[in-house]
């Protein structure tokens, strides 16, 4: 049965809402994503191709690559091996959606790194439970990364951009290697719109009263929490990163700064 015909069955039924037949192609290819079948780097079959497997005309195959392409699992490729590519998922596409509907709320930044205090200590207690030899040897090497910048010149933007990538890649690590799949998605999402809070306030020319003295308490505070990942010990490290979260918030939002929209962000 084409998708065509397949519209018109289900058109039959009370008056729930139909898809569109775009919409039915643009699930087809977006469960071959999915599973594997198109992975990233893929090029699509042609429009030819792809109109006469799915039994559709061109409009219609153009609308349903067009829905792909604003869920960014399909980008434009030019020169001889161009056309529509399969792309890899990007956590920042899925943060600007969901800080649509957290702005229709009247959400702020400050509300944001709230619920992140919730959710990523208890991924610590998971990585404490649960954790490997290299996730304790890829904490420690970022660690290490950071006291090097610490030892450095910090009157400089550029060591300062620095210090907030490494210490997201830090926060990444703990949610990504927690063992909790749903978890690490949602902190995903949370931690990019904190961060790009973040980079929007270094790009203005915020600085620390005193950064040597700030960055080296927080590196403390890291070590402390790869030591309690390390021993296992879980109650440990979700209290312990629960407080380092807290005070960190307090510095990051300082003269109501977390009273910022969340689509602000990204205008």
């Amino acid at each position: 049965m084409s998708l065509n015909s397949r519209v018109s069955e289900l058109n039959t039924v009370g008056t729930i809402r139909t898809p569109k037949t775009a919409e039915l192609v643009a699930m087809r290819l977006r469960s071959r994503i999915v599973h594997g079948v198109l992975t990233a780097g893929d090029v699509l079959p042609t429009e030819a191709q792809l109109m006469e497997e799915f039994g559709v005309s061109r409009p219609t195959l153009r609308e349903a690559v067009r829905i792909l392409e604003t869920e960014s699992l399909i980008g434009s490729r030019r020169g001889t091996r161009g056309g529509a590519t399969i792309m890899t998922p990007n956590i920042g596409v899925a943060a600007r959606y969901v800080g649509l509907l957290l702005q229709l709320q009247g959400t702020t930044v400050a509300d944001v790194y709230e619920a992140r205090t919730v959710s990523e200590p208890y991924c610590a207690r998971l990585l404490a439970e649960n954790h490997t030899d290299d996730d304790i040897v890829d904490l420690r090497k970022l660690i290490a990364e950071l006291r090097e910048l610490t030892a450095g010149d910090l009157t400089n933007s550029a060591a300062m951009y620095r210090w907030s990538a490494l210490t997201t890649t830090f926060h990444q690590l703990i949610t990504q290697r927690a063992g909790n799949n749903t978890l690490a998605a949602q902190s995903g999402v949370l931690q990019d719109i904190v961060r790009t809070h973040h980079e929007q306030t270094l790009a203005k020319g915020a600085r620390m009263k005193d950064p040597e003295k700030y960055l080296n308490r927080a590196c403390r505070s890291f070590e402390k929490l790869v030591a309690l990942i390390d021993t296992g010990d879980a109650p440990g490290a979700q209290n312990h990163w629960t407080a380092h979260m807290q005070v960190a918030g307090r510095g990051l939002f300082r003269e109501n700064a977390g009273d910022k929209t969340i689509v602000d962000l990204f205008d």
